[in-house]
């Protein structure tokens, strides 16, 4: 599957190599011409928002690629985390091409500048590697920016956390990235203390899997409560 074919830059060379490829593409104008361009049989165009679609309809092993629109590719892969749970198994891997600064925050460690809401999201459901930059001359018009691609494979081990439990701790977190984690987090001392875990760090301190334990004990406890300062 690929996202965003546009004018079928990447589509042709990818049909050159496979039998059969299924495109979403929004804009209904260069729908219609992939449609006139390749046969059903070949390519299946679907006319949508990629960030309405489910993509646990996919056949086992599916890959998806994808030179994504740089301005809206944290909303699709902040919908691809959403829908990792659903999409385990199914999903081989995905390759995208995108913007440099985004890569970067994809795969950031803790306790670095880049590291942050995306970063905890996407790693906590996808091993994810950087494989090379793209300048702006490989583009017509050339960007501004320079671009990477990147590939994400599912990890198959199935989370045993609440989804949104984490999606609310982390954006609650990384709103408030330059406070304390006592401040930046609903926590009361006690659970600090059971974590392990100094309320005097900051969330970019934080790795996936102290997020991921910080998860279990808010659902646990139901909806932890600040303590009163």
């Amino acid at each position: 599957m690929e996202i965003g074919p546009g004018e079928g830059a990447l589509t042709r060379p990818l049909l050159e190599r496979i039998d059969r490829l299924t495109v979403i593409e929004i804009d209904r104008d260069l729908a219609a011409r992939l449609s006139e361009e390749f046969p059903e049989s070949r390519l299946q165009v679907v006319v949508a928002d990629v960030l309405d679609h489910d993509f646990s309809d996919l056949p086992m092993g599916a890959r998806i690629v994808g030179n994504l629109p740089y301005n809206i590719s944290t909303p699709i892969l902040f919908h691809l985390a959403q829908h990792a749970r659903r999409i385990q198994g199914q999903i081989r891997d995905m390759h995208f091409m995108l913007q440099l600064e985004v890569v970067q925050r994809m795969v950031a460690k803790h306790s670095t500048p880049d590291y942050g809401r995306l970063s905890v999201m996407l790693q906590t459901r996808f091993r994810m590697h950087k494989l090379f930059n793209v300048g702006p001359g490989a583009f017509r018009p050339p960007p501004k920016v320079d671009s990477a691609v990147v590939r994400l494979v599912p990890i198959a081990e199935k989370p045993d956390w609440d989804q949104t439990v984490l999606e609310r701790i982390v954006r609650e977190a990384f709103s408030a990235r330059r406070k304390t984690l006592r401040n930046a987090l609903p926590l009361k001392q006690a659970d600090y203390e059971a974590l392990g875990i100094d309320p005097q760090l900051r969330p970019e301190n934080l790795s996936p899997a102290d997020y991921v334990r910080i998860t279990l004990r808010a659902s646990q406890s139901n909806a932890p409560g600040r303590e009163p300062s």
